[in-house]
């Protein structure tokens, strides 16, 4: 199967292969970064909070990452660092899959519209990359949603006992809209957050492949600094998101019991500045960006060198053993 190639880019098949081959692997190595970010996020006080705004019997009050990874060790071992870890390897590989074949897909869709080489490249970048992420957030948001919740629970009196439970669970209690609850503010976060990152990904990889740095290249280092710059502009959306994740009949059921009740992404925005602050919406921005830049350096140099090694075992007959 070799599909139509886009210069030295592979054909389909090696660009989903490789997608999913990095989403799989970054997934895996910040899955523990990943529950104390989640965990920090659904949090509606921290200790530097004035005592009297405290609600102490809403559950752990957590501060900083090193503390939160000390807390959930102590109360709920080492497999409580990958709750929510299978759906979560789900979503990563469909996502990863769904992403860089979208971004392909839509690369030559606009070389095909307008000419190679006539747009900007940092907006054919972007565009590119906005599409890509709204797609596969659409794609895998079902895996997004069950992944958050199951970071969130806690040992004692767990919600769901096991994956397929939960899936039975959301769709009866719930319904289908259930499985997307959160996807306007994902929808709105992930269109600019991708498009950024592509952009200044696509923009800092050839000046910084040039450069001696460790790994062999600069694709992780571009990754790193790529995913900063896109995350924290973006944060308090995905924020936004995480509360909304776990709204429905199971919302006081988990770690954080005093999760409020919120209704559409305006209103939960606006009570969050009413009851926390500005500073409410960027919870977990720190452990977030921590987070940012291992799984983007992963992805990234995962994707690029699995990627050639698609196209090498491809021109040795891989494709149509595989087609």
């Amino acid at each position: 199967m070799h599909g139509e190639r886009l210069k030295d880019e592979g054909s389909k098949l090696q660009v989903v292969a490789a997608g999913a081959t990095a989403g799989l692997i970054s997934r895996f190595v910040i899955a523990p970064l990943d529950v104390v970010k989640i965990r920090l996020q659904l949090q509606t006080h921290s200790l530097s909070d004035p005592l009297s705004q405290r609600n102490l019997q809403g559950g752990p009050i957590y501060k900083g990452t090193l503390p939160t990874l000390r807390h959930i060790l102590r109360h709920e071992g080492i497999t409580g660092l990958w709750k929510g870890n299978v759906p979560a390897e789900l979503m990563y590989i469909c996502y990863a899959g769904v992403e860089f074949t979208t971004y392909r897909s839509t690369t030559l869709l606009l070389h095909s519209a307008f000419g190679e080489g006539s747009l900007p490249h940092g907006v054919e970048s972007f565009a590119a990359g906005a599409a890509a992420g709204a797609a596969a957030t659409v794609a895998t948001y079902p895996l997004d949603l069950l992944r958050t919740r199951f970071a969130a629970q806690g040992n004692e009196d767990r919600v769901y006992p096991s994956l397929r439970r939960a899936v039975l669970t959301i769709r009866r209690d719930e319904g289908l809209k259930g499985f997307f609850r959160g996807l306007g503010p994902g929808l709105a976060q992930i269109v600019p957050s991708m498009g950024l990152f592509f952009a200044f990904y696509e923009w800092l990889r050839l000046p910084l492949g040039r450069l001696e740095l460790p790994l062999g290249s600069g694709d992780a280092a571009a990754g790193v600094v790529a995913s900063v710059i896109a995350k924290t502009g973006t944060f308090p959306l995905d924020l936004v998101r995480k509360r909304i994740q776990v709204q429905g009949p199971t919302r006081l059921r988990y770690v954080h019991k005093n999760i409020p009740e919120y209704r559409g992404t305006v209103q939960t925005v606006r009570t969050i500045l009413a009851t926390e602050g500005l500073r409410g919406l960027y919870r977990g921005l720190t452990v977030s960006l921590v987070k940012a830049a291992p799984a983007s350096a992963v992805t990234m140099w995962t994707y690029e060198r699995a990627l050639k090694a698609y196209i090498e075992l491809g021109e040795k007959g891989l494709d149509n053993w595989l087609s």
